[in-house]
């Protein structure tokens, strides 16, 4: 039996939205949501009643505001702008981000300043309730007058016109609805408008990658300190008084997971006395400094994200106190936007770095390795194409972390004059944090080399730990043999969970407290 789990309209914490992302629950609303809807539908339905033009109600829609509609065709003209508006394109978008969409919509409807009835709320979150998946392109949105042709199709399923998925296959909406025991939804004045004016799609699309990339930033920590102790680097920079003298939180913490990570090693103290390197090449060294950076950055995100997801994006909003609907720009996506660009630098320097690093490790001159980590260098090639491979995919990260939110294209005949195109930023970071994750992987098999090659010293306990759990999958690479199966191998440890759990067992070395997470604490 699934879980009940309440929308907690305007106060959803990111461990909430963890939960919606995941799905399994059954969504219900707090009374007092209900109450606030019905407040808001009135204003609506005076003004639908009534003679004056209230844009949205009576009056076409973006440069068509200036045409007035007649009262019998109030509702034929929010089923018409769903229609008109579902013209997405490309793959469809993931499960889980239209789980984020149905019940981010919800949330936000449901707060009570759009005019809805309390059954387009229940429809939502049927829909959601009943594990359905709306059929939604993922392209087509320049993120600002809201994410329209995307949340149009989500909609267009709710109406029985659309599509849903079941099990990556397409069938008609109304079959999935009737099915699952949902009347298909008829639209009142507007109801349309409000469903698909808002961010949801570039929210969800944005947490969607806060919440993938959380454990491969936890795998790149546990890595980076693991390719430390195999090139022998010192732990001096991670001590915690030269973070604390430059004060940046993020760079703070990094240093306290490195403590952690290589306290104990039998690595670290072989090479205390009598090793002549002064410092350590800035990939190893200015860790904290590159990774709390971006450990910031994504912090920051992951508030914007927050806030946004709580939020009211429609227009124009109605104030049941006052009985008044007023015409704003929430929809415009510029917040969302501007934190995915941040997100996209972010990931791309987390995949940058690593990549120095496994050149660090094959280069002989600097590791004091075997050349390219191979005991027989010349018969055997090593790592040395491994790690072009991890190049090609750092310099894609860099040309697809240009920022997204810059490129501005005028829409609907120069009405919407300035658009965010945070749909597009949001939904470039998955093929980058995969990219991210394979540079890991491929650092994590180079690092557990690097580590056989000085046994029999042992790390940590935590690094032991990580180089078993990839042991258990890939052997030991004594000779050339095919190595495109061990990356994929290595990266799904990246990204499935496995090194997060060595990351989140972590504890301080100075109190023996829990270390701090990542974001999904903010």
């Amino acid at each position: 039996m699934k879980k009940t789990f309440q929308l907690n309209v305007g106060a959803l914490a990111l461990d909430d939205l963890q939960t919606l992302h995941a799905g399994g629950v059954t969504l219900t609303l707090p009374m007092s949501a209900r109450e606030a809807i019905r407040q808001s539908h009135a204003v609506v339905a005076a003004a639908a009643a009534g003679d004056a033009p209230v844009y949205g109600v009576n009056t076409g829609f973006g440069k068509l505001a200036n045409q007035r509609i007649g009262a019998a065709d109030l509702d034929t003209l929010q089923l018409n702008l769903i229609r008109s508006h579902s013209v997405g394109v490309g793959e469809p978008l993931a499960p889980a981000v239209v789980r984020l969409m149905l019940a981010l919509k919800a949330a936000s409807l449901a707060r009570g300043y759009s005019g809805v009835r309390e059954v387009v709320v229940d429809t939502l979150l049927a829909v959601y309730n009943a594990g359905l998946i709306p059929c939604v392109p993922s392209q087509g949105s320049v993120g600002a007058s809201g994410d329209l042709a995307p949340l149009s199709h989500m909609t267009l399923a709710l109406l029985g016109e659309g599509e849903m998925l079941e099990d990556g296959r397409k069938v008609p909406a109304a079959e999935a609805l009737a099915k699952a025991g949902i009347a298909p939804l008829r639209l009142a004045a507007k109801e349309g408008l409000a469903l698909i004016n808002g961010t949801q799609t570039s929210t969800a699309l944005a947490l969607h990658a806060l919440l993938s990339f959380e454990p491969v930033l936890e795998s790149a920590l546990v890595i980076g300190a693991l390719t430390v102790d195999a090139a022998r680097g010192s732990d001096g920079p991670f001590d915690p008084r030269i973070h604390a003298v430059r004060g940046q939180p993020g760079q703070i913490d990094v240093a306290r997971y490195y403590r952690a990570l290589l306290a104990g090693s039998e690595i670290r103290h072989s090479h205390e006395e009598n090793d002549d390197r002064v410092q350590d090449p800035y990939c190893l060294r200015c860790q904290p400094q590159v990774v709390g950076a971006c450990l910031d950055q994504l912090r920051h995100a992951a508030l914007v994200l927050l806030r946004e997801a709580n939020a009211v994006t429609d227009n124009p909003l109605v104030f049941g106190d006052t009985q008044q609907m007023i015409s704003g720009g929430n929809f415009h996506a510029e917040p969302v936007a501007l934190a995915c660009d941040a997100m996209a630098v972010a990931i791309a320097e987390v995949g940058a770095i690593a990549e120095r690093r496994i050149a660090m490790l094959i280069d002989t001159g600097v590791s004091r390795l075997p050349p390219f980590l191979t005991s027989d260098a010349g018969l055997n090639s090593g790592f040395m194409i491994a790690h072009v491979t991890a190049a090609s995919l750092a310099s894609e990260n860099k040309s697809m972390a240009h920022p997204a939110s810059v490129d501005s294209l005028p829409t609907s005949a120069n009405q919407e004059d300035h658009v965010s195109m945070a749909t597009f930023a949001a939904r470039r970071l998955q093929p980058m944090i995969a990219n991210t994750a394979h540079i890991l992987g491929i650092e994590l098999l180079a690092a557990a080399q690097g580590i056989e090659f000085l046994r029999p010293l042992k790390s940590s306990m935590a690094l032991e730990e990580a180089h078993g759990l990839l042991r258990a999958q890939c052997k030991s690479i004594e000779r050339d043999r095919y190595l495109a199966p061990e990356i994929e191998r290595a990266t799904l440890l990246v990204r499935n969970g496995a090194l997060s759990k060595v990351f989140r067992a972590l504890t301080a070395v100075e109190t023996g407290a829990a270390l701090p997470a990542l974001w999904i604490a903010v």
